[in-house]
């Protein structure tokens, strides 16, 4: 399902029940000076796979076009981003037929200029901005106190990445150079090693909580590769051709298992990062127009993905389906009865007075040699013989 305008960033906004919403930036009308930006929420359709026709809530934006958007795991918070002016904060309030975005005060923020990267990290305690002029930020979210302040970070953002655990952040610069930083302890930690014929461009930190890994797209000349760094030694351990053109933006979905590079021609590919083979491929998803970002759905299989010309594009993956929490259930049911009978046939096929089988010389099972006694005996014998000594 495609919306129409000229968009310039999105982001999904997590609602209870997967009710899950979009926030969209749009651009003023270039030939219209009256024209203002504009920030609108959709609904998402999860059983259509396809955003709502019309904006449930509409923002008019007064400082200039709205160049990037961040929204809180909790769904309630929404910074953007302006050419003209700093960043803007908004609470969303409502449900899907009643909602509104209050604009709230964001003091640090409010006129430091176009932030190209902005981002909150997945617990939603630290949020970073990386501008135009290359200083970057990290706060404390909600209460935005300064965890890291660096002018000079780099000559200008060109992608940032919180790690999971919220202590690392890695930056990349317009220059092809990359950075790690001590999110706890504020300062740089090291650069990524490269070759000097080598730009490393996209950065997402792996998601899944097992493995401690970066995920980089370098470009050499005319190759592209996806890099993979180890974030316990920084070491480069290895890289792959995945996209085989340069890429213009990276995302890692919710739960780690997918990664999708988005191209500067309105490709994308979504990567298996078990096996890092290809799983789904849309060529020409964007008409030859650079991709501009691109999200995962917070719990369907489904891609985000945005350009300035053909607007913002909502794809199913062809990806093998995830479980659902009733499947889960149904087999552990299944496993516990198949227990359950196989343990009647064995209890109802053993030979003890128990019915659980005993060794052919444990003192407590009937011996062959008792069928040739006295009839009175025998029965004596199997009495005791079979039930041993009780304890009564």
């Amino acid at each position: 399902m495609e919306q129409q305008g000229a968009v310039t960033c999105t982001s999904w906004i997590r609602r209870p029940g997967n009710a899950h919403l979009v926030v969209m930036g749009k651009s003023r009308i270039v030939h219209d000076p009256s024209s203002s930006s504009l920030l609108e929420v959709f609904s998402f359709d999860a059983k259509t796979a396809s955003l709502s026709s019309s904006p449930k809530v509409v923002h008019v934006c007064d400082d200039g076009d709205i160049v990037s958007v961040a929204v809180h795991p909790n769904g309630d918070d929404i910074v953007c981003s302006t050419t003209t002016g700093g960043c803007k904060s908004f609470e969303l309030h409502g449900q899907e037929e009643n909602l509104k975005l209050l604009t709230k005060d964001l003091p640090p923020l409010q006129d430091v200029g176009p932030q190209k990267c902005i981002s909150f990290s997945a617990d939603g305690s630290r949020f970073a901005t990386g501008g135009d002029d290359g200083r970057l930020r990290i706060f404390e979210w909600p209460s935005l106190r300064i965890l890291l302040d660096d002018s000079r970070a780099h000559k200008s953002f060109r992608d940032l990445d919180i790690s999971l655990d919220s202590e690392f952040l890695a930056s990349t610069s317009t220059d092809g150079s990359a950075r790690i930083w001590n999110i706890n302890e504020g300062v740089p930690l090291t650069s990524l090693t490269r070759n000097l014929d080598e730009k490393i461009e996209c950065c997402r930190f792996s998601k899944d909580g097992t493995k401690p890994f970066l995920f980089c797209t370098v470009q050499k000349g005319d190759k592209a590769v996806t890099a993979v760094w180890d974030i316990s030694t920084w070491n480069r351990i290895g890289h792959k051709r995945l996209l085989k053109k340069p890429a213009s933006v990276m995302s890692i979905s919710l739960d780690g298992k997918y990664l999708a590079l988005g191209s500067k021609d309105g490709d994308i590919c979504v990567v298996d990062v078990k096996k890092m083979e290809i799983c789904h491929s849309s060529k020409r998803l964007h008409l030859g127009t650079r991709i501009s970002s691109l999200e995962f759905c917070p719990s369907e299989r489904v891609v985000l993905s945005t350009s300035n010309e053909w607007g913002a594009v909502v794809t199913p993956l062809t990806v093998p389906a995830d479980w659902k929490e009733w499947q889960i259930y149904l087999v552990l049911l299944g496993l516990f009865l198949a227990s359950a009978v196989l343990f009647y046939v064995f209890f109802k096929n053993s030979d003890s007075f128990w019915n659980f089988p005993l060794p052919r010389d444990h003192p407590s099972r009937p011996k062959i040699q008792t069928v040739f006694t006295d009839h009175q005996s025998a029965e004596d014998h199997n009495v005791w013989g079979a039930f041993g000594p009780l304890d009564l």
